[in-house]
């Protein structure tokens, strides 16, 4: 029996534009699922039925007064989550911390305005972690995001709340962001397809500034094409945004999941850039695996050569640490922050303007060096994390210092991209002996989203995942 879960949005959509569906049918459906199974995995921070129901009921009312369906919003009456770390009016925003304990979000970031815009519904906001700093979701304000395919294992973060969402079946997709591979790392624990876009694709205003350029919002879903049909309502640009991608194709990006990618010359490594790091042999065996996918289909592999170092690692660092500081909390509610968010704060604080600046610049010279290499390849290949899904509390029952010390160890190869600014994909392509999901990331050149979409669905085609379910999915 199939039921409204297993529907992919692009086929919600096309069953709600021709009245198969009602939007009121698919919200309820939603709302249940996450008021029956939301405890067990750590979802959402904050559900909000009321404006789902009333935007479907909108959205129902449109599809019936349409004269040509075909002219209604691409996603109307779809279901689509906001991560936790956006603003959404009116709606309770806690940027999962507790020093913002009865907050509302006082205006919509753009991204939301484009969503609404497509006719997507707000079932409520994503469970993220504290200022969305770690790499795992777990923050004291509501259960901790858990992959479906193992619940004593976290989903990874930042976005671990929306890819818990879209793994567990209580969203058709959601919208993530990714500052240092927080859309790639929990599309990888929950095995999902996750896309980080090119610097500057999506405004982060009106309110958060994107001075480093580092983080971007962007697509999970189940599906390629699902996550290009997201990328393509959230991909516009607003005035004052500091970066700006090349433009997007002609036709969108879903045009692309269709077509076939060609030959490609894609490079690959597995050499973290994190000192001490070391691949899980599981992770390892996705990436070999994926390899010889790629081969079979035509593409030529080889090595990439060393570009991005070490020596990277202390410059990002620094920047990460201040980026820590740059969301308000009254002096008076410091101590009620987590152990690792006043950490870096104070590692941040301690940052002088001139430490910053040469780190930024210092970055800036490594990408100089790294471009002319990087640029020879249509797509690069990687582990997206060195280590299978890691246990609920291995982070986070750590001492500040560890904690962080085990979050660059779990993940050393996602951050590069960020740094870059390139696009950068998470593709589901393998589980272990026992049932975890474990990603491939591949990276493009800038502004080149439309490549890796193509060589993706490719992939997806040859080796399809969307049957692939956590027993969750049928509770």
């Amino acid at each position: 029996m199939t039921h409204t879960h297993d529907m992919t949005a692009m086929r919600l959509a096309a069953a709600i534009r021709s009245r198969e569906l009602s939007p009121v049918e698919v919200a309820d459906h939603y709302l249940a699922r996450i008021d029956r199974l939301n405890d067990q995995v750590g979802a959402y921070i904050a559900v909000t039925p009321e404006i789902a129901r009333a935007q479907a009921r909108e959205a129902e009312k449109r599809v019936l007064e349409a004269a040509d369906p075909a002219e209604l919003p691409p996603l109307l009456g779809v279901p689509v989550p906001i991560k936790d770390l956006n603003l959404v009016q009116d709606v309770p925003m806690s940027f999962g911390s507790r020093v913002y304990d009865g907050f509302r979000g006082f205006v919509d970031d753009n991204v939301v305005v484009l969503l609404r815009e497509a006719g997507t519904v707000l079932l409520g906001k994503t469970n993220t972690p504290e200022f969305g700093l770690p790499c795992y979701t777990e923050n004291g304000v509501a259960p901790a995001a858990r992959t479906p395919w193992d619940l004593s294992r976290s989903a990874g973060g930042s976005s671990g709340g929306a890819a818990a969402a879209v793994a567990a079946g209580l969203a058709p997709v959601a919208q993530g962001s990714d500052g240092g591979g927080s859309i790639r790392i929990p599309s990888s624990a929950c095995g999902l397809f996750g896309i980080k876009p090119t610097r500057g694709r999506i405004s982060q205003g009106p309110v958060v500034p994107d001075l480093f350029g580092l983080s971007t919002s962007g697509p999970i879903a189940r599906t390629v094409e699902d996550a290009a049909l997201l990328l393509d309502v959230m991909a516009v640009r607003r005035p004052g945004d500091l970066y700006w991608a090349p433009p997007a194709p002609e036709g969108g990006f879903r045009a692309h999941a269709g077509r076939a990618p060609g030959r490609l010359r894609i490079a690959r490594s597995a050499v973290p850039a994190v000192p001490g790091a070391e691949v899980h042999p599981d992770c390892l065996a996705a990436y070999e695996a994926a390899t010889e996918l790629l081969v079979e289909l035509g593409h030529e592999v080889e090595e990439l050569p060393p570009v991005f170092g070490p020596e990277l690692v202390p410059h990002f660092e620094t920047l990460w640490g201040v980026m820590a500081t740059l969301t308000p909390v009254d002096p008076s509610q410091e101590d009620r922050l987590q152990p690792l968010t006043r950490w870096l704060r104070e590692r941040g604080h301690a940052t002088s303007a001139t430490q910053l600046f040469l780190a930024h610049a210092a970055l800036q010279g490594a990408l100089r060096d790294a471009f002319p290499v990087t640029d020879r390849y249509d797509a690069i290949l990687h582990p997206t994390l060195a280590l299978p899904p890691a246990p609920v509390g291995w982070f986070h029952d750590q001492e500040p210092a560890e904690n962080f010390h085990r979050q660059t160890l779990f993940t050393p190869f996602a951050a590069q991209y960020n740094i870059s600014g390139q696009p950068a994909v998470n593709v589901p392509l393998h589980w272990t002996g026992a049932g975890l999901p474990i990603g491939v990331m591949l990276a493009g050149r800038l502004g080149g989203e439309a490549t890796l979409i193509e060589l993706s669905a490719q992939l997806e085609q040859a080796r399809p995942w969307i049957d692939r379910k956590p027993d969750i999915w049928d509770a």
